[in-house]
């Protein structure tokens, strides 16, 4: 189990990914022509095109007190929807910016991060027997990055799994073929975002399983004062098998629709496979949320993913 300065450090190492800060930028914009996550924010800049953005802007109109809840609430339905027109609404990304100074929304990210991605990159390590606090943050920065599964199981096949090859071993390799896959990929942004890799490479090099302080990231000095007290390029490596799932008119048709609702059949839930999002994958959705404990809202976001095995 990682500790609290464990995990702090493995976040810190993601902000500066994401923004340059140790503690992150919570109200940071970021948009890069072509980039398929289409508008980003915040501390672990959420994309607009997966559907985090909408889950992350929907809690922090539903918190109590909230400055501008009633303002980004007017955006709701066109977050929901994936309106890339949004990348270029000024009105829309000034209300983000501004947003980002309220102390409500610090807590809703914290929150929201850790619910959406911390929490799920905990679980994902602990199944395949992860347990260093290097290798949880490699799948951490992975799950914020995106393609985490496909690069975990593209490892798997090639090496073999943790289990069999041990865990130093199995993080190296990974590394090392995400490396690869990001340095080759035919979207330019995702090549330049190859010093991601290098970091865990250098702290592998470093032998830093644990994470112990102090060390640097991308110049940026990490040491216990400043966890508890050049800008990189964010490009998101997530592909459209993780976009976040809801009821829609009209409704989301694809794959991953496909794949979710056989995961839904599997775990005893009455649902045609067919590919589209409608009515009664909805209702089925709610009621694996409320069988599991979880926010029975229908939304299939990465916590629900996690719970369903996708």
């Amino acid at each position: 189990m990682v500790t609290d300065l464990q995990k702090k450090t493995a976040q810190a190492i993601v902000n500066i990914f994401e923004t340059g800060h140790p503690q992150g930028d919570y109200g940071k914009v970021t948009l890069l022509v072509n980039d398929w996550g289409h508008l980003t924010y915040g501390r672990s800049q959420t994309t607009l095109a997966s559907g985090n953005l909408y889950l992350l802007i929907k809690a922090y109109c539903e918190t109590p007190g909230a400055a501008l809840s009633a303002d980004l609430g007017e955006f709701l339905d066109r977050l929901a929807s994936r309106d890339t027109s949004l990348d270029n609404d000024m009105t829309f990304r000034n209300l983000l910016e501004e947003a980002g100074d309220d102390p409500i929304m610090h807590d809703v990210q914290d929150q929201f991060f850790d619910r959406v991605y911390w929490n799920p990159s905990l679980q994902a390590a602990t199944a395949i027997s992860i347990s260093t606090a290097l290798g949880i943050g490699v799948v951490y920065d992975s799950s914020v990055h995106g393609s985490w599964r496909m690069l975990r199981d593209r490892t798997n096949d090639r090496y073999g799994l943790v289990t069999a090859i041990n865990e130093t071993t199995w993080v190296t390799d990974y590394v090392n073929e995400r490396k690869d896959w990001l340095a080759t990929n035919p979207n330019p942004l995702l090549r330049q975002t190859v010093y991601r890799m290098n970091t865990f490479q250098d702290l592998i090099g470093a032998d830093k399983w644990d994470l112990d302080l102090p060390f640097r990231v991308r110049g940026v000095l990490l040491d216990e004062d400043v966890l508890t007290g050049g800008t990189p390029v964010r490009a998101s490596a997530q592909d459209e098998d993780e976009r976040t799932l809801l009821l829609l008119t009209p409704p989301l048709r694809g794959n991953d629709v496909k794949e979710l609702q056989q995961r839904l059949v599997d775990a005893g839930f009455s649902v045609t496979v067919d590919g589209v999002f409608g009515s009664r994958t909805d209702d089925a959705v709610k009621q694996f949320q409320q069988s599991q404990g979880l926010k029975a809202d229908g939304i299939v976001g990465p916590v629900t993913r996690t719970a369903l095995g996708l």
